[in-house]
């Protein structure tokens, strides 16, 4: 079986992100932000918005339009409102990311079982799971730039095509800006040309300024295209929402600065390696690549520092980390791998905690599982004694290769441990849609034309099928010009609603929509931004 692995590394790869990022990609509902993404793409293709991208009707120009591109050509073909078409383009280019990404460390530094393990290591950490499922932007952005450092390898490295190379790494430099704007730019490939200097500077050459400067130019003609385009077709939208993006960099979801130093609780089942692999002290001295080590810690850090700086910080900005840190990872892992037996009891120790735990989970999943589950299995029973058993198997597996001292057969079943979860287990996240009052806006049906009140959330106007304009965007009141339409409000805005139509209109309530999936109304997590009221007005006769 080892053999087979290492003779056939990139199938693995594959193997492991099918069942990771491809697999019951439709069993989570959509999220906030997924939703404004597939609002944006369902109106490209229902409107031709493919350049002034648009959100329920409205510009919205806070986002790049390429993985709008793709998601709304996926939805073309498979259908606009087929969840595993719209999540499909994210998953691909998650496996693009990780394929492409050891190759880069594969060709560069000459070591293809650390290249497996970094690949392994990031394809299983938990941010990149995430985004990897979601129909959220961030990964396109990372995987383009990825592949841009990739081919700027490539032209630093292979003087003969430097041309072709430095070319094909402005291209995909590009298309990480006309993804999510300079934060790849920012987070990822600044941190990378850092590292590279302080690692690897005897082997830059001047040679190489012309080509490299030029890659700059290029990509960024391409990345900057789209936003010179809406600058000049509709400037008073581009500008407004330009400058609200850029105040709020500086004032929301402003966290101190060490905000992001439990970053590397970011890679989940990973987090006590990545953490150990970066007590650099500790490491430089036992990896098999000094200089390669103290490369990928550079770009770690300085990536953190970087976005540290930033006032504004979400956790998911820290996603362009994981990538040099599941390299950085890979170090303390083939470190363990080759020396674990001869290693002190003080080294052992979080090695047998890390992955004693991954274990203990998985044996007593069939037990723990079920007793949480009670009483919500039905439908679901064969995944669950599928995943039970699976997870038990493997968790068995990981003590008797911990006690045999076997750290490579303990990694590759972590491996398996997620992809169980992913491909077989996930389908029981549906056992915990448990809100009674669950009523979602897809079945309404009006022959009325639809606005709404404020801005009521995006989930519900994707779920409606439909845009619904909302007559006081910017707080600018526009009354529809029907004498009868429908109006569709949250809970916080319905007061103001009825005080502004109540005088020239009769209103009719006729349902409320509830998405909130897990909740009902009186639990803690019932979100009331979720609650949609829906009313039809007619006119008053004079």
């Amino acid at each position: 079986m080892l053999k087979f692995i290492e003779k056939y590394p990139v199938l693995l790869i594959v193997l492991v992100c099918l069942g990771i990022f491809f697999a019951n990609l439709d069993v989570i509902y959509v999220n906030i932000m997924e939703a404004r993404n597939f609002i944006s793409a369902r109106e490209m293709i229902q409107n031709g918005n493919w350049l002034l991208t648009t959100l329920n009707e409205a510009p919205r120009y806070e986002k790049p339009p390429l993985p709008t591109w793709l998601t709304a050509i996926s939805a073309m073909l498979f259908g606009v409102h087929n969840l595993v078409a719209l999540r499909l383009p994210a998953a691909l280019m998650t496996l693009v990311l990780i394929v492409t990404y050891y190759k880069l460390i594969s060709e560069f530094f000459q070591n293809k079982k650390l290249s497996l393990y970094t690949a392994l290591i990031l394809a299983s950490s938990f941010y990149i799971i995430f985004s990897g499922r979601n129909g959220q932007w961030d990964i396109f952005t990372h995987s383009f730039m990825v592949i841009s450092i990739y081919f700027l390898f490539k032209m630093l490295y292979t003087p003969s095509k430097q041309w072709l190379y430095s070319a094909l790494s402005a291209l995909f430099f590009g298309c990480a800006f006309l993804s999510k704007g300079p934060v790849s730019l920012y987070a990822l490939w600044l941190p990378f040309i850092i590292a590279l200097v302080v690692s690897y500077k005897s082997q830059l050459h001047k040679r190489q300024l012309i080509p490299f400067v030029l890659l700059l130019i290029v990509g960024l003609g391409v990345g900057l295209s789209w936003y010179v385009y809406v600058r000049y077709e509709d400037p008073a939208s581009f500008l407004k929402i330009a400058e609200e993006e850029t105040g709020n960099w500086t004032s929301y979801n402003v966290r101190p600065f060490y905000y992001y130093w439990s970053f590397f609780t970011q890679s989940g089942i990973w987090t006590i390696p990545s953490f150990i692999a970066l007590l650099y002290p500790y490491l430089k001295d036992k990896v098999s690549d000094k200089k390669a080590y103290t490369f990928s810690f550079v770009w770690t850090i300085a990536a953190v520092v970087l976005l540290s700086v930033i006032p504004e910080k979400k956790s998911r900005y820290l996603l362009p980390v994981l990538i040099p840190m599941a390299f950085n990872t890979a170090f303390y892992i083939e470190y363990l791998i080759n020396n674990f037996k001869g290693l002190k009891r003080n080294e052992k120790l979080p090695v047998y905690f890390n992955f004693g735990l991954i274990a203990l989970i998985g044996v007593l999943f069939p037990i723990g599982g079920y007793l949480f589950l009670e009483g919500k299995l039905q439908g679901f029973y064969g995944n669950f004694i599928l995943c039970a058993l699976m997870l038990f198997l493997i968790g068995l597996f990981i003590f008797i290769f911990l006690k045999k001292q076997q750290i490579r057969n303990v990694f590759l079943l972590t491996i398996a441990f997620t992809w169980t979860i992913l491909a077989v287990g996930f389908p029981l996240a549906k056992t915990l849609y448990t809100n009674p009052d669950y009523n979602n806006i897809d079945t309404l049906k009006t022959d009325v034309k639809l606005y709404s009140f404020g801005e009521i959330s995006p989930e519900a106007v994707w779920h409606l099928g439909q845009s619904a304009p909302d007559v006081n965007f910017g707080k600018q009141l526009v009354i529809p010009k029907e004498d009868r339409f429908g109006i569709l409000t949250t809970p916080d805005n319905t007061s103001e609603f009825k005080r502004i139509f109540a005088g020239e209109y009769h209103i009719e309530q006729l349902d409320i929509f509830d998405l909130n999936y897990t909740a009902s109304p009186e639990k803690s997590g019932h979100k009331d931004r979720l609650m949609t009221n829906y009313f039809i007005l007619d006119k008053k006769t004079k």
